[in-house]
């Protein structure tokens, strides 16, 4: 295994008094954030109070992640599958003194790191995370968190037993000029009425194929790449960045952008608790690359997840959710109320409401509530924050599972061509056995998930 060792200094008492008091000896109230000051810059902490943690999966996105994480803690282990990223990342973030290492396991049994950050590719997240808090560590783990709705149940029930601090990397909960907080306090203080009607669109995928076979690249140790999924020929376009059009690993801009919007939507409809969420879904329209049978792709060198769907989706109350690829509006929100009607993305927010809020802002309140009474900041000083006084993050694995759900219930939905009935409290499809089938798939041997 590619593993490069370097001095590390184990002087951890202070460090490690904080967590363990912060982890199992406080009650509520006694680690409140005014105790323990939230750290602004890496440099105003001495090396023995600084968190350590390890960097798994640092492609683009993973990379990203560990760079916001190190400001505030000390990467001491970089990890992936793809030596060359290793080798990038290291030098880059931890001035080449990390650890590189192939296997995430042993990143786990190192007792100097107290939490790890994910960015993999996304059928690689789950068994990741679940053996990193049996570990004792806290995640801080990109979105979608999932590759199955049984994946979701499954991190849920190890975040539970173990206790451990877990944010998904959905930043729209925390960042973008707070346009989307914005957008909820809005529609939580009655501004646009009752919430009608509500469209989501993620954007299509890409088409693409057919691309050809090859061997792999020395630097990437493709058996283990693929993990759980099917053993296949390696094929450039179905590694690093492009994985996500491949339902094999992905779900497609259902997943991708829907881990963003689906999310956000659900959370102004307060439709993402336990029990809550999604009732039906039916495919208007969904169409994928190359012809399905069954629900599975004919052909194993093309991309195969959908490029234009809609998916219209029924909650409580016969609030309408629609999942599409295009709309006029295009990326972004639509939110229809009984008084008005309100849209927001990543660049704008608009709509009456927005206009008057000039001169009737929202309460500081109605802020507060929404991002559980923590002071709005950034993703990962919310996570920081969140380790230590052991509360939920502001985009916990409980609201993520719920809209994931959704999301892969909508990739059920178009891929076998038929409406779904949702049970959202016995988290059970109604009616259809065949479909419920498809809330798990067969791992590879070796490289199982089970708790």
């Amino acid at each position: 295994m590619y593993e490069r060792v370097h001095s590390m200094s184990h002087n951890n008492l202070n460090r490690r008094q904080f967590l363990s008091n912060s982890a199992f000896g406080a009650t509520a109230g006694i680690l409140a954030s005014s105790t323990f000051p939230f750290i602004t810059s890496a440099e105003d902490k001495s090396p023995n109070e600084r968190l350590r943690f390890g960097a798994i999966g640092v492609g683009g996105r993973g990379a990203g992640i560990a760079n916001s994480a190190r400001r505030l803690s000390d990467i001491v282990a970089v990890c992936d599958l793809d030596t060359q990223r290793i080798d990038r990342v290291n030098k880059s973030l931890a001035q080449g003194k990390a650890t590189g290492y192939e296997d995430y396991r042993k990143i786990l049994d190192r007792k100097d790191i107290d939490f790890v950050t994910i960015g993999t590719t996304d059928h690689w997240h789950t068994r990741i995370a679940i053996h990193a808090m049996q570990a004792g560590k806290d995640v801080y783990c990109e979105k979608p968190l999932t590759l199955t709705i049984e994946e979701g149940k499954q991190i849920c029930k190890v975040t539970k037993e173990t206790g451990r601090v877990f944010q998904v990397g959905t930043q729209q909960r925390s960042e973008m000029g707070q346009k989307f907080l914005t957008a909820i306090g809005i529609i939580r203080e009655g501004r646009i009425g009752e919430i009608k009607k509500v469209t989501c669109n993620i954007g299509g995928g890409p088409q693409g194929g057919p691309f050809k076979k090859s061997d792999p690249p020395s630097n990437i140790d493709w058996n283990m790449w693929l993990g759980q999924a099917p053993l296949v020929d390696y094929i450039k376009e179905r590694c690093h960045y492009q994985f996500r059009w491949w339902y094999e690993y992905s779900g497609g801009k259902m997943t991708d952008w829907g881990a963003h919007h689906v999310d956000i939507a659900q959370w102004a409809l307060e439709q993402n608790g336990v029990g809550q969420g999604v009732l039906s879904l039916e495919p208007i329209v969904g169409e994928h690359p190359i012809p399905l049978k069954n629900g599975m792709p004919t052909k194993d060198n093309h991309y195969n997840t959908s490029h234009n769907f809609h998916i219209k989706c029924m909650f409580p109350k016969k609030v309408e959710m629609n999942i599409v690829s295009k709309s006029e509006e295009g990326n972004g929100i639509l939110f229809e109320g009984s008084k008005g009607n309100l849209f927001v993305s990543r660049g704008k927010l608009s709509g009456p409401a927005v206009d008057e809020l000039k001169e009737k802002p929202l309460s500081s309140d109605t802020i507060s509530e929404i991002y559980k009474g923590k002071k709005t900041t950034n993703h990962m000083e919310n996570f920081f924050e969140c380790m230590k006084d052991r509360s939920d993050p502001i985009s916990d694995v409980y609201t993520h599972h719920n809209a994931m759900t959704t999301c892969h219930l909508a990739n059920i939905s178009i891929r076998l061509g038929r409406k779904l009935k949702w049970n959202p409290k016995k988290e059970q499809i109604i009616g259809d056995d065949d479909a419920n089938q498809w809330q798990k798939r067969e791992q590879r041997k070796g490289f199982e998930t089970s708790i």
